[in-house]
């Protein structure tokens, strides 16, 4: 609105002053950014001054507008990262110099570097010649640069480094500072920065930036300052401009300070936004003020802005003063312009100056935020009053969502101190806990010798680099990843895996940080060498050797500590070759001979500590013993332990933290209070290895030792053994227990509890105390398996007593300890309030989260405080005096924990033994709980968990504050417990209120029968709740609000709220579970009253008795087919079903059937009753396993013949049917033929599962009800057209009927067609095609359910049968086999008889008279034959006809011609190489027994053949002669003799195929040796030059063995094969023989010995995966795949991924091939080739729409051209074959629009 009210003013005032200031503004358009919008803003405010008086709504209204048209114009905020872009102008100070690059502290807390190649052209020329030649002297950054330097620098990149963090690349190249400036705009009086380009005699020669330009600086005008130095090339200078000469070509600078800093831009110089620069003064006037910052004016035409952070905080400031500012920034294309007006940038002189803080890291509590600046960030008030910034990014966690309401809410706040600003002179601050939290902030924080935990990021040649924090990383180098140097360090470390590591070096100023991983680094218990004045002679320590020379070895230690070991003390023997013995990285126990401190040099020894002489005292002897009770004194606090001496011998020992107690939470209480010299008592050893002996005080394991069974050895274990241990480690499978003498026993996740467990670290802690019972052992291995589930693992009686009060007893003794500290006057107080101790306070403030903060004379510094839930109901004011009783003191925080409430602070009630109780907790830790017992206002201690293993609770088990448990007294005044009460409790929680919000409200609040009165808080559909007095909250049930509740109606609704009701309590109900109640119930406890408005309930003379029967009891009162009254509860969409509520304990359940009678309802059946209404409903099923009621809403009480009912679709079975599920819980099916009234193909195909259908019930079988889903069955007395009537009997049908039907199946006796449900008829195959077929093919072409017309030949009205015809010529319809099959006829009528007429007379006239008795015989077999008609004999006959014999085409020799090329082992012949021995028949099992027979028969009753017969058998021997030479001459026809072979392999006896069909033709004989004696045969005689013939014979051999020797003959063949062949071919080939036979296990063993010997080659991985899928290991070739990567290349990495893609999609899954692929894709999508084989596999697997975001994904690619048009041509042609006309349409328009952008692009 202010840019419309610039461009079209309103009025005519408003025109003439646009007239006057139209130049003004103008120039304005072009050179500012924020003036524009000012006048609409000066008119807005003026015209609501104008009607302030009239109407205040209007003006606060407009005020805000004013408030949101501000921001929006001219928003002031710091410089974000994303506000700067290249060719940003931006003033910065010099925060550090190195040699090659200059830190740059810039405006807002950013930080810029400037690289030695950005300073000006002649320092870079300088710094190359001085790379060729060392004659010149060169002037380093340092010598040029110093810190808090002010520079005008440019950027000039913006550069995203591996982290992903933004880095800011500067220039102060005048060409690129100064480019905005030319010749003409030089003038007398500007500030200019520059370089010195050179020195002369009398001065130097500057360079700004200005082409054509010659600056010169005169040495007496450059040494007018303070402290007169040298200039030197490259320096950056800022000077005043004194005199222009020639027309800008040559001008003289003066860098005298005084003149710089009194010089201020001006009009006259010329300034415009392209050459204005930063650091120049200018004078300016306020133009607005804004909480934000100010909007200035200066130049006349330029506005600024000043952000919050360079206002000076001393200073107000109004609109119209007059100031002086600096220009900051300056970004030309945004026109954004930031000014300061802090001293420190306006004060002569130029340079800041550096403050080194020491605050850098420290954390500070207790700060106030004073101001908040949304878009920026808030300024935070430091406890001594210091102004700090904290950024907006820095109020919020990374991935956290910026909320101002939660960091405005906080009165005080944590933070922690960043940096240090030079450009603000202002700390930066982070309010992150992440940032808070850790431990370490800089590399100063870090010291050698301190051992750190990190992550891994990644692995590099050099080593591997550890992430200790998000700013601080570290280097292990590579000698330095284990003791041993690691060939393959990627098999022990990964990326994300947490390590532990010692520290090295660390530089600070270098950022530099050292790590190593050697254990005996690590681990090592030897004082560590930090410096030299710890190497102190005869002290021995652990280092590592850097360097091993002739002279000796250099062994370096933590920092700079570093030694040499002198050749004669590297070993008690003579070392000639020191190389030999030691090598760079070993770790080596070294002691000091000499340490020279001032020369800093130390003469080590290797002699002295391997042959014990050292200087140090003899180490102590002790008698180690497990469980041996010592005493020890306190040494040191180290990270996680104590160093101790065993007393008295002074044997150094450890005592974990862990092991200071059986409670976890009292273990950090009492490494804290322990001092160093302190005497620890009760202390017993439990375990003892080289490195130190362990300690424990752990009073249950030394118990154990002391009474229990102790396994020293693993072979002390037994299985079934109970043992006390610790956990030592916790893993995602399970945690690993300790037990002493370090045997280890691992739980597994099954086994830690009896619950379920999701997660492994919640239920135990490390070194927490647990029981556990040996499960299983593994003695070769020597490991063990236990159990921690509480069921298994028995606790001693009085066990859970005595750790309380052990427990109870170590935190006094904390107490203690803490008061006998020097200045531990608060803590003396602390260690005499006890729990349930009396106390008066002073209310001192009460907070927002309703908390009470008090204050006590007596305990001056400590906090008291009293919880909401304690001081609820308690009315407080600050300064009242109120009592309040002790329910927790913490010794560490100096907290004590107080209660408010009457109940407790009244005077105490005694208590008496065996008295049973309701106690509620009042306060709770990890370990114990105060609870109140009752109304006796008596508190006392229990544990949290009454066993040691039973720390894995719900949240609903667990002991909160609020949680009531039943409770007995065992000791109402316990010495122990200093005079309360020792309680026993049940594990078990009573999930009560777990907030009392208005008081008790207890099972002695409301007894059943009460008539209570309250105000209806909320009315819901299905219960009213009601605010009873006293505030506890009552339930409602829909049933009790009306007698007789009408249907349809809504009870609740009669209910007002807000309104008085009078209820009477019928009972209870869980405020968690809704499990209603009596209060007669013996496991009631605390339930929220359920209540009752029934009128007839609420007259005071009746008597209501408790309800004492169970739920299973109410639901036997309910019978089948009651009606009773229900109300609805909730629909279920997933179910299908409703469930309804009949009582407050009792629910129901609808089925979706038994809802609705109308299918139109079915799709939105929640519509039909709304929540709350009164249904009445029928009984249908009574269920006590599970506990059920399931009721129906129709009138339908039980199925019955010719009903019709709904159903649901089950399964669609195309044998069957449908399958369908009816109304009360019973099951129907449906046949194909009683589907549609008019059938049609695929009939099931319109039905799906869970679809809703109407059907009639047409009878029932054995519990299944026969269905029909016939319109004519559904609405009989509707008119519809039947054109398949139901076939109810075999009567109902008479020959010559013409009918259709489903085929059922098909059979060797015919075709069987499904008539009705009972009713199938069957056609013989002569009834049911003309040609002859075999079953298998007639049930090929006609599938089940195929709709087929028959006719009606035969009806067996006894037998149910029918007999019917398919034939064209009956039903009128084609045949059913297609012509194209080329099957023989099948002759019928007169034509068969004609054939058969013709067949007997050349039969008789061909055959002499002796033969005709076999003849006759043969034709008995004919004439059965043809009684059953197979058809397979009339083709034997027509098939003599052509003068061919039966066995002669029974048994046709066929020959194929052999491949040109076979691949491996394709042998073309009969015999397959897949198939087993038994399957062979030998050669001489041939019909010749019978032929020759025969032929003697022939032979004897010869008669004298006719002439015509004799010419015709020359005839014959003449073709088949002639026939065998031109077999013998064809070179592809194969040979069928040995005799063949043996001449072909003279003519080509390097042929492997020659060879491998002569063992193929032995096999097929079954002569299995004389093929073995082949194969060696042709390894012999094949030349060693023809490899790959030699490997088909290998590999023959290798299949041989495999089908008929054994696996010894196998192995020995695979050995010879390996020692003549290249290894990895014949490892494949056997792994895919195996494969191939089936032998599976001796495949996968195979491919891991392949995959391991040759893991370089990727076709053996490509190979093991491809077996992998297909046995169905997808998960096994996911891991192969990482295996994969990691041996091969990375340069193979690519397209190993994307062979596995392509073989998920062969064998394995198809999603997850699409997956590897498109990750593959995304990170390489210019793999052109990749896309193409997507794009294949997508085609043949993938769906149309899947191809289609495909082929739009690839033509999008930024890749050459001529590919695109490759994709675009693939993509048209699958339209053209797939799609649609519409869809080609849309491919050829993006391909259209594709060159469209091109010819754009290449225009511009």
């Amino acid at each position: 609105m202010a840019s419309l009210d610039e461009d079209f003013p309103r009025g005519g005032t408003g025109k003439k002053a646009e007239t006057k200031a139209k130049p003004v503004r103008h120039h304005t358009e072009v050179d500012n950014l924020f003036q524009t919008h000012e006048p609409a803003e000066t008119k807005k405010r003026k015209g609501e001054k104008r009607n302030e008086g009239k109407n205040v709504a209007k003006k606060q209204k407009t005020s805000k507008e004013e408030t949101l048209k501000l921001n929006a114009a001219a928003k002031v905020e710091i410089l974000h990262l994303k506000s700067l872009k290249v060719g940003t102008l931006v003033l910065g100070c010099i925060k550090e110099v190195t040699d090659f690059e200059v830190m740059v502290s810039l405006p807002s807390g950013l930080m810029g570097y400037l690289a030695i190649s950005n300073i000006s052209d002649s320092y870079t020329k300088m710094v190359r010649e001085q790379l060729d030649s060392d004659t010149e002297e060169i002037f380093s950054l340092p010598d040029l640069f110093s810190p808090g330097m002010l520079l005008r620098c440019s950027v000039v990149r913006l550069n995203i480094t591996k982290k992903g963090t933004v880095s800011i690349q500067l220039s102060i190249n005048p060409k690129e500072v100064n480019k905005g400036l030319t010749t003409s705009c030089l003038s007398a009086g500007m500030i200019l920065s520059g370089c010195v380009d050179s020195v002369e005699d009398h001065g130097y020669l500057v360079d700004i930036g200005v082409s054509g330009t010659k600056a010169f600086l005169p040495k007496q005008a450059a040494t007018d300052q303070p402290i007169p130095k040298e200039l030197k090339v490259g320096q950056c200078v800022v000077s005043l401009l004194e005199e222009v000469k020639n027309e800008g070509r040559v001008i003289r600078l003066s860098t005298c300070p005084r003149s710089v800093a009194q010089s201020y831009a001006d009009i006259k110089h010329g300034w415009t936004l392209t050459n204005l620069l930063p650091g120049l003064l200018v004078k300016a006037q306020i133009k607005k003020v804004t909480i934000h910052g100010l909007i200035l004016e200066f130049l006349s035409s330029f506005s600024g802005m000043v952000d919050f952070m360079h206002m000076e905080p001393s200073c107000s400031y109004n609109e119209g003063d007059e100031v002086k500012a600096c220009v900051l920034y300056l970004e030309p294309s945004s026109r954004l312009l930031g000014l300061s007006l802090r001293g420190h940038l306006l004060q002569p002189g130029g340079d800041l100056a550096q403050v080194t803080s020491e605050r850098i890291g420290e954390v500070l509590e207790g700060c106030k935020m004073t101001s908040l600046h949304h878009y920026s960030g808030a300024i935070l008030e430091l406890p001594d009053s210091t102004q700090v910034f904290v950024h907006r990014n820095h109020m919020k966690e990374p991935k956290d969502p910026f909320n101002m309401n939660r960091v405005m809410a906080k009165a005080e706040h944590t933070c922690r101190i960043m940096d240090y600003s030079t450009m603000e002179q202002m700390h930066y601050v982070s309010l992150r806990m992440s940032v808070i939290k850790s431990p370490f902030f800089r590399y100063h924080d870090i010291h050698p010798g301190q051992v750190v935990e990190g992550t891994v990021i990644n692995l590099n040649p050099s080593g591997m680099t550890v992430k200790l924090t998000e700013h601080i990383r570290g280097m292990v180098p590579k000698t330095h990843l284990s003791d041993i140097i690691l060939k393959n360090p990627e098999r022990k470390y990964t990326e994300g895996m947490k390590v532990k590591c010692r520290v090295l070096a660390v530089d600070p100023q270098r950022k530099s940080l050292t790590l190593t991983r050697k254990k005996a680094l690590v681990e090592s218990s030897l004082p560590l060498f930090l410096s030299f004045a710890d190497a102190r002679p005869g002290r021995i320590s652990h280092g590592h050797i850097i360097c091993v020379k002739d002279f000796g070895c250099i062994v370096r230690f933590y920092g700079d500590v570093k030694g040499l070991v002198p050749v004669r003390e590297l070993s008690t023997e003579l070392v000639i070759v020191p190389e030999k013995m030691f090598f760079v990285g070993q770790v080596v126990k070294a002691k000091v001979l000499n340490c020279d401190l001032a020369k800093e040099k130390l003469l080590l020894s290797f002699k002295a500590v391997a042959g014990g002489d050292t200087e140090a005292p003899p180490k102590p002897q002790f008698d180690f013993e497990i469980g041996k009770k010592v005493e020890a004194r306190l040494v040191a606090k180290v990270l996680g332990a104590l160093e101790v001496a065993i007393l008295p011998e002074e044997v150094p020992a450890l005592l974990p933290i862990s092991h200071l107690s059986d409670h976890v939470s009292n273990c950090p209480l009492l490494f804290e209070a322990l001092q160093e010299g302190d005497t620890i008592s009760n202390l017993a050893c439990v375990n003892h290895n080289k490195q130190h002996i362990t300690l424990t005080k752990k009073p249950v394991l030394r118990a154990s030792m002391e009474d229990g069974p102790v396994a020293r050895e693993f072979s002390d274990v037994k299985v079934g053994m109970q043992l006390i241990g610790w956990i030592k480690n916790i893993m995602p499978y399970g945690v690993f227990v300790e037990f002493p003498c370090g045997l280890v026993g691992l739980a597994p996740k099954s086994a830690m509890s009896d619950k379920f467990i999701s997660d492994t670290t919640g239920p135990f802690q490390l070194g927490q105390t647990v029981g556990a019972k040996v499960t299983n052992l593994d003695e070769e291995k020597g490991r063990f398996l236990v159990s921690l589930k509480v069921s298994e693992v028995m606790a001693p009686e009085g066990d859970a007593q005595a750790r309380l009060l052990q427990g109870l007893l170590e935190r006094r003794a904390v107490a203690d300890m803490m008061a006998n500290k020097e200045d531990s006057e608060l803590h003396q107080q602390l260690s005499v309030v006890t729990l349930g101790q009396r106390l008066k306070l002073s209310v001192e403030q009460v907070k927002e989260d309703e908390s009470v903060s008090l204050v006590c004379d007596d305990l001056k510094g400590a906090t008291v405080l009293a919880t909401k839930h304690h001081s609820m109901g308690v009315k407080v004011s600050p300064g009242q005096k109120v009592n309040a009783v002790v329910l927790h003191v913490d010794p560490l925080s100096t907290q004590v924990h107080v209660s408010l409430l009457p109940k407790l602070v009244a005077k105490r009630k005694s208590v008496e033994e065996g008295a049973k109780y309701t106690a509620r907790v009042q306060h709770a830790d990890k370990d114990f709980a105060v609870i109140s017992l009752g109304d006796t206002a008596q508190l006392t201690v229990v544990q949290t968990t009454n066993n040691l293993n039973d720390s894995f609770r719900f949240e609903t088990e667990k002991l909160l504050p609020g949680r009531f448990l039943a409770v007995s007294v065992t000791d109402p005044s316990c010495e122990d417990l200093e005079g309360l009460p020792l309680v026993e409790w049940d594990s078990k929680v009573q999930r009560g209120a777990a907030a009392d919000q208005a008081g008790p409200r207890g099972t002695g609040r409301h007894r059943y029968g009460d008539l209570v009165k309250g105000k209806v808080k909320a009315v819901r559909p299905t219960c009213v709740q009601v605010e009873l007095e006293g505030g506890a909250t009552g339930s409602v049930h829909v049933s009790e609000v009306q007698d007789g509740a009408c249907l349809g109606t809504f009870p609740t609704s009669a209910v007002k709220l807000g309104s008085e009701v009078t209820a009477r309590v019928i009972g209870g109900r869980e405020a968690c579970s809704h499990r209603y109640l009596p209060f007669s119930h013996p496991n009631f406890t605390y339930f929220i009253p359920e209540l009752s408005l029934l009128p007839s309930k609420l007259q005071e003379d009746v008597v209501l008795e408790p309800v004492k029967r169970s739920l299973k009891e109410e639901l036997m009162t309910y019978q089948v087919g009651q009606k009773v009254t229900c109300f609805v509860s909730k629909y279920y969409p997933e179910k299908k079903c409703l469930e309804v509520t009949i009582s407050p304990s009792l629910t129901g359940t609808v089925d979706i059937l038994s809802m609705v009678t109308d299918p139109k309802d079915l799709k939105h059946p929640e519509k039909l009753y709304k929540l709350g209404q009164a249904v009445g409903a029928n009984v249908v099923q009574v269920s006590l396993k599970p506990l059920r009621l399931s009721l129906s809403l129709t009138d339908v009480p039980k199925l019955e013949n010719g009903s019709v009912t709904v159903g649901i679709v089950q399964s669609v079975q195309p044998q069957v049917g449908l399958g369908v599920r009816l109304p009360l819980g019973a099951k129907g099916t449906v046949a194909v033929v009683d589907l549609l009234d008019s059938y049609k193909r695929d009939p099931l195909q319109a039905f799906s599962k869970g679809q809703l259908v109407r059907c009639c019930v047409l009878s029932e079988k054995s519990g299944q009800w026969q269905l029909s889903l016939r319109p004519s069955r559904l609405s009989p007395d509707k008119p519809s057209v039947v054109k398949d009537p139901e076939v109810r009997s075999a009567g109902g049908l008479t020959p010559g009927q013409i009918l259709r039907g489903y085929v059922k199946s098909v059979g060797e006796h015919g075709v069987f067609i499904r008539l009705s449900t009972n009713i199938t008829g069957r056609a013989q195959f002569q009834h049911a095609t003309k040609y002859f077929s075999s079953p298998d093919v007639f049930a090929k072409h006609v599938p089940v359910n195929t709709l087929l017309t028959t006719k009606v030949l035969h009806v067996d009205t006894q037998n149910e049968q029918v007999d019917l015809s398919l034939l064209s010529g009956d039903t009128g319809k084609a045949d059913l086999l297609p012509e194209s099959l080329g099957l023989p006829l099948r002759l019928l009528g007169e034509e068969k008889e004609k054939y058969d007429a013709k067949r007997k007379r050349k039969s008789s006239e061909s055959q002499p008279e002796p033969v005709e008795k076999p003849a006759k015989k043969k034709k008995g077999k004919k004439e059965k034959t043809e009684d059953i008609d197979s058809g397979v004999e009339v083709y034997f006959r027509e098939e003599e006809d052509g003068g061919v014999g039966i066995e002669e085409k029974s048994n046709p020799p066929k020959q194929g011609k052999p491949a040109a090329a076979p691949a491996r082992l394709q042998v073309s012949g009969g015999f397959s190489w897949d198939a087993a021995l038994s399957t062979l028949k030998p050669a001489s099992a041939t019909p010749e027994g019978d032929d020759s027979s025969e032929g003697e028969e022939e032979q004897g009753q010869r008669q004298k053949k006719t002439r015509h017969e004799r010419h015709t058998e020359k005839r014959q021997a003449e073709k088949a002669l002639s026939e065998r030479e031109t077999e013998l001459m064809d070179p592809a026809l194969r040979p069928q003799d040995a005799g063949s072979f043996e001449r072909l392999l003279l003519a080509s006896p390097d042929s492997s195929l020659l060879w491998l069909q002569y063992m193929a033709f032995h096999l097929q004989a079954t002569q299995i040796e004389q093929a073995r004696a082949v194969a060696e045969r042709a390894l012999k005689t094949i030349s060693f030059r023809e490899e790959q013939e030699k490997l088909n014979v290998w590999v023959a051999l290798l299949n041989l063995e495999n089908l008929y020797g054994s696996e010894e003959s196998l192995k020995k063949a695979f050995e010879r094969a390996l020692q003549f062949c290249e290894p990895m071919p014949v490892y494949q080939q056997l792994a895919d023989i195996y494969a191939k036979s089936g032998k599976t296990k001796e495949a996968e063993n195979l491919y891991k010995k392949i995959v391991k010997r040759f893991r370089q080659e990727k076709a053996v991985w490509l190979s093991y995966a491809s077996f992998l899928l297909q046995q169905g290991q997808s998960d096994a070739c996911s891991a192969l795949l990482q295996r994969a990567l990691n041996s091969l290349p990375a340069k193979e990495n690519v397209d190993v991924i994307a062979k596995f893609a392509q073989l998920e999609f062969r064998y394995g899954d198809v999603e997850k091939g699409k997956v590897m692929l498109d990750k593959v894709l995304s990170s390489y999508p210019k793999r052109t080739d990749l896309w193409s084989v997507f794009i294949d596999l997508m085609v043949k697997h993938g769906s149309q729409k899947e191809i289609r975001a495909l082929f739009d994904r690839v033509i999008h690619l930024s890749v050459a051209v001529k590919r695109i048009k490759f994709f675009f041509k693939r993509y048209l042609e699958y339209e053209k074959k797939n799609g649609t006309p519409e869809s080609i349409q849309a491919v050829k328009e993006k391909a259209l629009e594709y060159v469209e952008n091109k010819a754009t692009e290449a225009a511009s």
